[in-house]
């Protein structure tokens, strides 16, 4: 399925992840909030789709032939703010507001005034079935704009998800693309341990999906995969990204404290000494 030409050409992705990382360091240590370990997972992801994969405009955020992206994921949001404020939709330096009294830059992702966010996401399981409304949407309007959702592993615990799951497929939304952040940790544990996932990328095809799966810190793999979508005409797309939580901190990398934790002191200068090193 394409799109019409987007007005605003492909990114550098690799250097616009590194600046998601650090900002992101920076915005959850000043606020001090959380989820760190998160935003750090998800960022070659987002700063891909950021970099040249979505159709955006950032001079005009409404454009509506644009794609769609949601944060299903929105405790995770300082690095869609980062990469948003990176292509141009706000300014720089609104990112010092974050988590600030009276900002708009909520800790979970919100769109009220933000240009560029689409869906205030928090609560997890709902961005899917959002995703899911707007896919068809657009299919029975006849318009040519795809949605982009992504997820944390931990929200495919939630039932709601399967639920849009099958409705994506019943409806052959191939519009759709649902991208999982498969770094096998979340908030209090890993995901085994929590309620275990595997086989899930059998799960999704016994539902109708195409999937792919591939390395999510790949910037070559995700940029394929990504522009090549659908995966197969008349479905839904996921790609099942595998990915590290904390990546790019040695210390953060791999562990479920950094869900919560948030660097100040020491740690903050260890993570961004070799966070600027990359």
């Amino acid at each position: 399925m394409l799109n019409a030409a987007a007005p605003e050409g492909a990114i550098d992705s690799r250097a616009l992840a590194k600046k998601i990382r650090i900002h992101a360091l920076h915005m959850t240590s000043r606020g001090g909030s959380s989820h760190i370990g998160a935003v750090l997972s998800m960022a070659d992801i987002v700063a891909v789709l950021y970099g040249g994969v979505l159709q955006v405009d950032p001079k005009d955020p409404t454009w509506p032939a644009r794609d769609r992206f949601i944060l299903s994921k929105g405790h995770a949001g300082a690095g869609v703010y980062a990469a948003l404020a990176e292509r141009g939709f706000m300014p720089v330096e609104r990112l010092k507001t974050h988590y600030q009294d009276g900002s708009d830059l909520s800790g979970h992702v919100s769109h009220k005034g933000i240009p560029g966010v689409e869906l205030s996401t928090g609560s997890l399981g709902h961005g899917l079935s959002v995703g899911s409304g707007m896919a068809l949407g657009a299919k029975r309007d006849g318009a040519g704009h795809r949605v982009f959702v992504l997820l944390s592993d931990g929200e495919c615990d939630e039932g709601s998800n399967w639920e849009a799951i099958l409705f994506a497929s019943h409806h052959k939304l191939d519009n759709l693309v649902a991208v999982v952040d498969y770094n096998k940790i979340q908030s209090l544990a890993s995901v085994p341990e929590t309620l275990a996932l595997e086989p899930f990328a059998d799960k999704w095809r016994a539902f109708g999906w195409a999937v792919v799966e591939c390395n999510g810190h790949d910037h070559d793999a995700l940029h394929a995969t990504l522009t090549d979508v659908p995966a197969r005409a008349g479905v839904p797309t996921v790609v099942l990204c595998h990915t590290t939580k904390g990546k790019g901190v040695s210390f953060m990398e791999n562990t479920v404290l950094w869900h919560y934790r948030t660097a100040k002191g020491e740690e903050f200068d260890r993570a961004l000494a070799e966070l600027e090193a990359q």
